[in-house]
């Protein structure tokens, strides 16, 4: 007999009739969180518009702390308002950022003129 067809024989419908045991096994999905706990600590240094960056990195850790306790619901509701609040910041600072440079750019040097003639020089 070819070895293959021996393998085949051997490995075919098993002999028990007895019912057949089965092991089930439930793998639990990792699901993955972001906390945003980086954009949280950029914009506390950077974009603290209102203390925006701040709230937003206390949200942050508040959601990497219900990841770690296994809470997933808590930790995506946390995770999503440090990202509301960083977009709000990150927003805001981008506005104050651009206002300030077209008020130093326009404003201040009209304003210096002003002054300089107003006073003699």
């Amino acid at each position: 007999m070819i070895r293959e067809q021996h393998e085949v024989s051997v490995l075919g419908d098993h002999q028990n009739p007895g019912p057949v045991m089965s092991t089930v096994v439930n793998i639990q999905t990792d699901t993955v969180v972001p906390d945003h706990i980086v954009w949280s600590l950029f914009n506390t240094l950077f974009f603290n518009t209102c203390c925006l960056g701040f709230v937003a990195f206390a949200f942050s850790v508040k959601s990497r702390d219900r990841k770690m306790v296994g809470d997933v619901i808590g930790a995506r509701s946390y995770a999503s308002t440090a990202k509301c609040l960083n977009i709000w910041g990150v927003v805001l600072g981008i506005f104050m950022t651009i206002g300030l440079i077209v008020l130093l750019v326009f404003v201040l040097p009209g304003v210096m003129q002003a002054v300089m003639h107003n006073t003699g020089f």
